[in-house]
């Protein structure tokens, strides 16, 4: 029958490795409040290893701080402290290698180089964990949570900053990312990369140096999210680099450099997000084809689209602008009108940037007005033949 084995100051064990190295597979190893000086903490069994009023695990600049290999393990509850920054290799405060059907949750990693790095390995869970670095730069940070090679995996409830990538999946299929909250990472709030049928939902990005990178991977499901306060020169709520079938719903685009900056994507649907206060709302660069937006708010933003690159078939329809000027005379709800969101200056800042200081001057008002009454230069397929006349009740989170 499984036991359970104590550590603390007073019992027959005092270090944490001892007491896993001593167990049987199925016990429970119980830690104590206290500060335990130990580094590379192998747990090669299945075993329950939880700490009570996280007990400090302190790494001491050594390596890793837990090694997990094997089958059904769970480690919860503790504080793991000061991982070793290095340039040669990923340490990491737990170190997830070959394991299936593991749980890693409720745990206060702190002053992080790798948070939770799990390679090769499926069926696990990554919950309710909270992770921070102390680096400022992209050479010098590592990833709050880290996955390779992995399947069958859901990564949630966890916060997540100062780290360079905060979510980060690597070959990782079929798997589940939600209810996290991803800011002020040095780099994305998510990298998403060679991965397929995985999802995310319910997650809040905010305040990352370049917001989220979905890139190289097909079947991705993508709702009801909030990218907000992601600003710079080369940031954005979303990057969508060589996607295919993949469907954005009921997400919140609020006050990004771009909202979605969409790069060779295809066969994707965009319904019923909001696009709020951004620089760009939708950015679409060339060899994206069938891309449909329909039931989208776009509210106050300073360009709602722009174009560039020349193969590209985007549909926008059904969608609320809050620049619409035309009537609805039969009722139905949609302007009678075709409203046109790829203004002239638009056009011009992407073939000139510097034009930008021009923005709010009365000679852009008269270049949009006239391109608008004669269009010449905005393309002729991107146009919204139904534009909504109310905007949709899409709750701002």
């Amino acid at each position: 029958m499984a036991g359970t084995i104590r550590v603390c100051d007073t019992c027959r064990f005092q270090s944490i490795a001892g007491a896993i190295a001593q167990a049987n597979k199925g016990d429970t190893v119980l830690v104590y409040p206290g500060v335990y000086r130990e580094s590379n903490i192998q747990v090669d069994k299945s075993l329950y290893v939880v700490g009570i009023n996280y007990p400090r695990v302190d790494v001491q600049q050594q390596g890793y701080g837990f090694v997990l290999k094997g089958d059904s393990i769970t480690l919860k509850g503790f504080e793991i402290y000061d991982v070793e920054q290095s340039y040669v290799k990923e340490y990491a405060a737990v170190l997830v290698r070959r394991c299936t059907t593991f749980v890693v949750e409720d745990l206060r990693i702190r002053r992080a180089f790798f948070g939770i790095l799990a390679e090769k390995s499926s069926s696990g869970v990554i919950r309710d964990n909270r992770i921070s670095g102390v680096y400022r730069t992209e050479a010098d940070a590592g990833n709050g949570i880290h996955l390779w090679h992995c399947k069958h995996m859901r990564i949630e409830g966890n916060v997540v900053h100062h780290m360079r990538d905060g979510i980060y999946f690597e070959f990782v299929s079929r798997s589940v990312i939600e209810h996290n909250h991803s800011h002020d990472n040095v780099r994305y709030g998510l990298h998403f990369m060679f991965s397929n049928n995985d999802e995310y939902h319910d997650n809040i990005f905010e305040r990352n140096g370049a917001g989220v990178a979905v890139m190289f991977s097909k079947y991705i499901h993508m709702r009801r999210n909030v990218f907000r306060d992601n600003w710079g020169v080369a940031s954005y709520g979303l990057l969508l680099k060589e996607i295919y079938d993949a469907t954005i719903t009921d997400n919140h685009f609020i006050r990004n450099t771009i909202g979605i900056n969409i790069d060779g994507s295809t066969r994707i649907r965009y319904e019923r997000n909001l696009f709020q206060a951004n620089g760009w709302a939708v950015r679409i660069l060339g060899a994206s084809y069938q891309n449909d937006f329909s039931e989208n708010n776009f509210l106050h933003n300073t360009f709602d689209v722009a174009f560039s690159g020349r193969e590209t078939t985007v549909r926008f329809v059904r969608n609320y602008w809050s620049d619409y000027t035309g009537y609805d005379l039969d009722r139905d709800g949609y302007g009678d009108v075709p409203y046109r969101p790829v203004k002239l200056f638009s056009y011009i800042v992407n073939q000139v940037p510097e034009a930008m200081v021009l923005l709010r001057s009365l000679f852009v008002g008269l270049i949009n007005f006239s391109e608008k009454v004669s269009p010449v230069f905005t393309p002729d397929n991107l146009v919204d033949s139904k534009p909504a006349m109310r905007a949709y009740d899409i709750e701002v989170r």
